[in-house]
C-alpha cells in the first residue's frame, strides 16, 4: 500500500503563496552593496560610458540620413527609444519655436560640432567615455571629448561665475551620489536635435550603483525661462572592463579650424 504524503506545514504554504505574488526578481538578494571607499561610500572610480543615442536626440527618434550624401551610412543618425521620462520635453511656446530653428541649423550651430565644452548633462551621454576619480571631499570627472573636466565638491561648492561645465555641489543620499549643477553658460545644447536651455538652468544629477559594472544615471532639468516644469532623463552607465582601459585624446579644436576660421583665410592674389 502506498503511503499518503504528509501535508505541508502552514509556514510552507504561506511561503509558496507569497512567492506566487512576488514580481519577477523580488526573491533575489537585497539592493547591491559593492566595494566601498575609505569613507564607506560606494566606490564609483573607473571609466564609464552611456550606450544610447541620447546625444543625437533625447526624445524618441527614427534613423535618418546625414547631411552629406557621399558619406552614406557613415554619416547617418541612428534611431533611439529616447531617455526622457513622463512624455515630451515641456517647452514653453516661444522656446519651442527656438528649438525648431535650432533643429534646422543643427549641422552648423550645434556647439558639439564646434568642439565647445559640452556642459551638463550632455557630457555624460556623448558617445565618448569619461573617468571618475573619487575622494572623500571632491570627485573629479574627466571626459574624453575635448578634454573636458569638472570637479564635484562634496558639501558646499565655491561660488563661481558662469562656465561651460558649471559648478557642481554633491552630497550622498544613502548609496546615491546627488549633484546639484548651477552657473552654466547658456551656449550649450542638450543634444544634436537642438534641445537647449537658458542661463537659468539647474541640473540635479543622481548616480546610483546597480552592480559593480552598471550605474543608473538620472538628471532633473529645471529652467523656468525655457520649460513649463522640471523634467527628467535617465539611463544606465556601463563600466569599461578592458584590462588596459583608459581615456584617449580627443582634443578636437584642430578638427574645426576650417569650419570656424576658414572664411578669414587670406585669399591668394591673382
Amino acid at each position: 500500500m502506498k503511503s499518503i504524503p504528509k501535508p505541508l506545514p502552514v509556514t510552507a504554504w504561506i511561503g509558496l503563496i507569497v512567492c506566487c505574488f512576488l514580481p519577477a526578481g523580488s526573491a533575489q538578494s537585497p539592493s547591491y552593496t559593492g566595494p566601498r571607499t575609505a569613507d564607506h561610500k560606494p566606490d564609483l572610480n573607473g571609466i564609464w560610458q552611456a550606450m544610447n543615442t541620447a546625444d543625437w536626440d533625447l526624445s524618441p527618434h527614427a534613423a535618418q540620413g546625414g547631411p552629406i550624401a557621399s558619406q552614406g551610412a557613415q554619416g547617418a543618425e541612428p534611431g533611439g527609444i529616447g531617455v526622457v521620462e513622463g512624455g515630451p520635453i515641456p517647452y514653453l511656446p516661444d522656446a519651442l519655436k527656438i528649438k525648431a530653428e535650432n533643429y534646422k541649423k543643427r549641422f552648423t550651430d550645434d556647439p558639439e560640432i564646434k568642439c565647445y565644452l559640452p556642459g551638463v548633462p550632455r557630457a555624460v551621454y556623448l558617445p565618448f567615455p569619461f573617468q571618475i576619480v573619487q575622494s572623500s571631499k571632491t570627485i573629479l570627472v574627466s571626459y574624453e571629448f575635448a578634454a573636458a573636466s569638472r570637479t564635484i565638491f562634496i558639501g558646499a561648492a565655491p561660488t563661481t561665475d558662469e562656465s561651460w561645465m558649471g559648478t557642481s555641489a554633491g552630497h550622498w543620499e544613502g548609496d546615491t551620489l546627488v549633484v546639484d549643477v548651477t552657473a552654466m553658460m547658456s551656449r550649450t545644447w542638450f543634444d544634436r536635435a537642438g534641445d537647449f536651455h537658458s542661463g537659468a538652468l539647474q541640473v540635479t544629477e543622481r548616480y546610483t550603483p546597480v552592480n559593480h559594472d552598471v550605474m543608473r544615471y538620472e538628471a532633473t532639468i529645471t529652467d523656468p525661462k525655457v520649460f513649463s516644469r522640471p523634467w527628467k532623463i535617465s539611463m544606465p552607465l556601463y563600466r569599461h572592463l578592458e584590462p588596459n582601459a583608459r581615456l584617449m585624446e580627443f582634443r578636437c579644436a584642430e578638427f574645426v579650424e576650417e569650419l570656424l576660421y576658414g572664411k578669414f583665410r587670406k585669399k591668394p592674389s591673382l
